[in-house]
């Protein structure tokens, strides 16, 4: 639920920015991505979380409802049943799940923990792709990855557009433009950008258009997620909770995979702590259509 205090963020950045209109689709997108790493392993939760899985914590809900928003159609009003209203179709249009577009995982030392079970085939990590069949995304996969004891900790939505027809500049290798929004940590949104490397020759780098809130807006305080959640209870605005009928659209995606997972028939793969995870999920990636961007690492401003 708390990633959702993000569906501001998301609205105005779609439907106040003329320039996002025309390219928010499958003609200029190739593929999206949404993340939520953790490096940290269930620190003594291990019984709870055993009973549950990252699928059902994290992906089902908190990265379903961003999907949501990255994916649902301009709603008619701010009013939160128009926007719960525009939510519940992009869920009903979501695909069945493809068993070849699953990986999962489970860190080695998981059933090290005393209330977990040796034999236990929750995993600790998944990434899966979704499929929304409708006119504006048929054919860019939704990718969805979380996973625990990985080596990083950070949630965001990454958007890769299509490569550049007739690159004059012969530069596909140093990846596609990119736009990442960071929800935490050091909230950030940033586009990656193919420019001119400074010089004589003519040669090309990757760089960014970068807006890092913590640069931005010094001194704003910027709300726990929790917290803005408490405020909109005590206000009685539900456009951040979860209506009946997207509770249930976003069960029947994922309900089929859980019991595929429950009753042994796909098995979660051992990965390292600190590791990013199976090395089968960055295949996966790649076969979804992701291309991965290397000698770029984006660092947040100092301020």
């Amino acid at each position: 639920m708390y990633l959702c205090i993000y569906l501001n963020l998301q609205l105005v950045l779609r439907f106040a920015n003329r320039f996002f209109l025309p390219l928010w689709n499958r003609d200029h997108i190739d593929n999206i991505q949404i993340v939520f790493r953790e490096d940290f392993g269930t620190d003594g939760r291990g019984g709870y979380f055993d009973e549950y899985g990252i699928i059902r914590d994290i992906i089902q809900n908190h990265l379903l409802q961003v999907l949501c928003l990255v994916a649902m159609e301009k709603p008619i009003s701010l009013k939160p049943e128009h926007i719960r209203d525009e939510k519940v179709k992009v869920l009903q249009s979501v695909e069945s799940i493809a068993d070849e577009e699953v990986v999962l995982g489970q860190y080695d030392g998981y059933k090290d923990d005393s209330t977990v079970s040796d034999h236990s085939n929750t995993p600790t990590f998944a990434t899966v792709v979704l499929r929304i069949h409708n006119e504006r995304w048929e054919g860019v996969p939704f990718i969805l990855k979380a996973g625990k004891a990985l080596n990083s900790r950070k949630a965001e939505i990454r958007v890769q557009f299509k490569e550049v027809p007739g690159d004059i500049f012969r530069c596909k290798k140093q990846g596609r433009n990119e736009f990442v929004i960071r929800l935490q940590p050091s909230e950030a949104m940033y586009m990656k950008l193919t420019v001119k490397q400074p010089g004589l020759e003519m040669s090309t780098i990757q760089s960014e258009l970068d807006l890092s809130y913590g640069q931005r807006y010094q001194g704003v305080a910027i709300p726990e997620a929790y917290e803005r959640l408490i405020l909109d209870t005590i206000r009685g605005d539900q456009q951040h909770f979860v209506r009946r009928d997207e509770l249930k659209a976003a069960w029947e995606i994922f309900t089929p995979l859980l019991h595929k997972i429950d009753r042994g028939e796909l098995k979660p793969l051992p990965y390292k702590p600190g590791s990013r995870g199976p090395a089968e999920a960055d295949e996966l990636l790649a076969k979804a259509g992701y291309m991965q961007t290397h000698g770029y690492i984006w660092i947040p401003p100092t301020l």
